[in-house]
């Protein structure tokens, strides 16, 4: 009997195991549905200067938007002296100046971005084993492979790449080599037909990274971030724009201020962005997460944004709102709708698994898993739009109903701008629905600066076009919005199913496709180990023409350049980290011994022949200045010429004159008027006249050779003269006159008359 028992217990758990497992894989299938949209998507958080964006499916470049979603196909462009961020929930891309990505691919578990020029910064805060962050440039594709700080700088000629790692570890993949760089490192990869790699001390932060860090501070010391989950795009903007309170019944509250008979939904407007249909983009700098995630509530006499779980991942929703009137459309040919509310289902216009609506609704609000199944079985399963038998609390909030005329809705016009009056009692008696029944416009693409297209700054043609190098294969581009305008006006409202998309990507004319740069997909690569780079040698050593093109006062530590030669630009200074000093460049302190006959510098004299300070150009020289070497009175004939006071030689030490031009002691020198010292200073003199080139001595003189100490202004002699020995009699040149000695007339009288009887007599 026990045994029986048992077996028959045995029998039962296989039973229940398998039936398990064959829901787990049902529910798994399920979850997988390919239909499903990606969980997450890219937000333009920040921009500064011209910055231009171009949605996927078109070839216009229109003026960007903050807080607008940025997907798979779409493209920015920040112009010269501009910046702009990217937020991706677990990462932030911030662009400098002159700098292009695009979106290959975004969805749960890969990140892909195509950087065509330029130099971008990525914080990666969180990533997981089962995530790949690829950025993918001309002549390589840098796989992040782990959280941490990254710089990778895009030529503007696509000839090399810089990458900077700060934090983390990545792998740089391009023609057959794969090199590994770790933090601290900085390895620029040059050449297109073979991959060269160099590296580099990774020198010090410049203005573009500093302004990162800052950005990054917002998020890593976010009071908002104790109450979302990592994943919530756009909670950091939260702080400085309200409060978190707590309300019974809602827990943590974030409370925005604004002012008063504001309702959610209502300053901002209404896009198009596939695969998720209508989205909301407001105009608030905040926001992006109290619209996207979470519900709202009319608490007291204001609004207040209640956000899901924190413990349950994000799950990104285009609008989290219901429209009102049958099919979605109102009395009137107006659109109207309202904030769902918390513990409310939303029920997205597009097809999902129910994987997908069960983790968008739970990670939204605190709901019961039965509600989702059975909303689910009757809006999806049964494809009914409009939703009955539901108590919605937001609907009888007054000001709550937003309603706008219909070609306002489809051409992204500012809804606070064209909103209507709301009947309330009108609104009451309609149906709600999960989709507006209206289909979207070129306009609608586009979005709210569609008129701005084809005349904003965009990416030079050949960086547009230029190939880049891939190592993962990105899905096909998108097609062109006018190839699919068609089908979706034959079903208002409702985004082509995913499948049925790629199904078009394939088979669609090249003429209905977006033009896309030419990917080349990266060979099998073998491990291969950089090189250190030399001075002057890497590509892009000078400032002048890095990637971004930033002005030369912002010039970044080692950032890479176009110019030949790697020469720094003219008046740029000379000593930057990274960039060795240059030798050639007009007035630059190089590393070689400086000659001693400079016209600016002093030269060394022997002792006693320091000069004067000079007192003025024209000063006239008298006898009592004893400081400029006396002319021979009788020089031999058989001695060169005496140099000119203003030639080179003449003060230039280490000439074999030493006792020449040395000035005697109270000896007398010509009155010579407005002629200067020789050692007056060139652009002390402007009425000197400069004796020709042809004339002028050579100098002799190593230019290797070491410079002698310089003799301090106004420094008394180190040896004192009555220590100094005799110095010999010049050739040629007289003795110093003695002065005569006076004498008593007595005396004098007698030495005359003794002189007159040893003078002999006149023949």
């Amino acid at each position: 009997m026990t045994l029986k028992l048992r077996r028959w217990t045995i029998a039962l758990s296989v039973a229940v195991l398998v039936s398990m497992t064959i829901s787990q894989r049902l529910l798994a299938q399920d979850d997988n549905d390919q239909d499903d949209p990606p969980t997450r998507v890219a937000r333009l958080s920040y921009l500064n200067g011209s910055v231009s964006f171009q949605p996927a499916g078109e070839n216009d470049w229109v003026d960007a938007v903050p807080n607008r979603p940025i997907t798979i196909g779409d493209q920015l462009w920040a112009d010269n002296n501009s910046r702009a961020e990217v937020e991706l929930g677990s990462a932030v891309i911030d662009l400098d100046g002159n700098t292009g990505i695009s979106f290959l691919n975004l969805d749960d578990n890969t990140i892909q971005v195509q950087l065509s020029s330029g130099a971008i910064n990525v914080r990666v805060r969180r990533l997981g084993r089962d995530d790949d962050f690829e950025i993918d440039t001309p002549n390589q594709a840098f796989t992040i492979e782990d959280a941490g700080r990254y710089r990778i700088e895009a030529s503007e000629d696509g000839t090399y790449t810089v990458v900077s790692v700060r934090e983390g570890e990545g792998e740089a993949t391009g023609n057959g080599s794969t090199y590994t760089i770790h933090e601290g490192q900085r390895v620029t990869f040059s050449g297109t037909d073979r991959l060269n790699a160099e590296m580099d001390n990774l020198g010090g932060p410049d203005d573009f990274d500093r302004w990162c860090y800052g950005r990054y501070d917002r998020y890593e010391h976010s009071q908002s971030a104790q109450y979302l989950s990592d994943d919530v795009v756009g909670y950091a903007d939260l702080d400085d724009n309200g409060q978190w309170a707590p309300a019974m019944g809602y827990g943590n509250v974030w409370f925005p201020r604004v002012a008063a008979g504001w309702a959610p939904y209502r300053e901002g407007h209404w896009a198009w962005i596939d695969p998720w249909g209508w989205t909301w983009v407001d105009d608030e700098p905040w926001g992006y997460a109290p619209f996207h995630y979470g519900r709202w509530a009319f608490i007291g006499n204001r609004w207040g944004w209640i956000p899901g779980p924190r413990e349950v991942r994000a799950v990104y929703a285009p609008a989290l709102v219901v429209f009102v009137g049958g099919g979605g459309m109102a009395i009137g040919g107006n659109v109207a709708w309202f904030p769902l509310g918390p513990r409310e289902v939303y029920v997205p216009s597009y097809r999902v698994s129910r994987g997908y609506l069960t983790n968008v609704n739970m990670s939204g609000t605190v709901i019961n898993q039965t509600v989702i199944t059975n909303v689910y079985n009757t809006t999806i399963i049964r494809n009914q739009t409009n939703i009955t038998n539901v108590t919605y609390v937001n609907r009888g909030v007054s000001g709550a109903i937003i309603s706008v005329p219909q070609r306002a809705f489809v051409g992204a016009q500012p809804v606070a701008r064209a909103a209507v009056a709301v009947n309330v009692k009108e609104f009451a008696s309609m149906p709600v629905s999960a989709r507006v029944a209206v289909a979207p416009t070129r306009g609608s693409v586009l979005g709210l600066h569609a008129d701005t297209a084809g005349r904003v700054k965009a990416p030079p043609v050949a960086v547009a076009q230029r190939a880049i190098i891939a190592r993962r294969t990105p899905p096909p581009p998108p097609v062109a919005f006018a190839a699919r305008q068609q089908q979706l006006a034959a079903n208002p409202g409702q985004p082509i199913a995913r499948q049925q998309m790629r199904q078009m990507e394939k088979s669609a004319p090249a003429n209905t496709r977006v033009a896309r740069p030419q990917i080349k997909q990266a060979p099998p690569a073998q491990p291969a180990t950089p090189v250190m780079a030399k001075p002057g040698n890497r590509p892009g050593n000078a400032p002048g023409n890095r990637p971004g093109n930033q002005p030369a006062a912002n010039d970044r530590p080692g950032a890479p350049e176009n110019r030949p030669g790697n020469q720094p630009a003219q008046n740029q200074p000379g000593s930057r980290p990274n960039n060795p000093p240059s030798n050639d460049r007009p007035g630059a302190q190089d590393n070689r011994q400086v000659p001693n006959n400079r016209p600016f510098e002093q030269p060394e004299r022997p002792e006693g022949q320091r000069p004067a300070p000079p007192q003025g150009n024209n000063q006239q020289q008298t006898p009592a200045q004893n400081n400029r070497p006396e002319r021979p009175v009788q020089p031999d004939r058989n001695q060169p010429e005496r140099p000119q006071p203003n030639r080179p030689d003449q003060n230039r030490p280490g000439v074999n004159r030493p006792d020449q031009n040395r000035p005697q002691a109270n000896q007398p020198t010509p009155n010579r008027q407005n002629q200067p010292a020789p050692n007056t200073r060139p652009a002390q003199r402007p009425n000197a006249q400069q004796p020709p080139n042809n004339e002028r001595p050579q100098n002799t003189q190593p230019p290797n050779r070491p410079e002698q100490p310089q003799p301090k202004p106004n420094q008394p002699p180190q040896r004192p003269e009555a220590s100094r020995p005799a110095e010999p009699p010049q050739r040629n040149q007289p003795a110093a006159r003695q002065q005569p000695k006076k004498l008593p007339p007595a005396d004098k009288k007698e030495k005359d008359e003794k002189k007159k009887e040893e003078k002999p007599p006149n023949n």
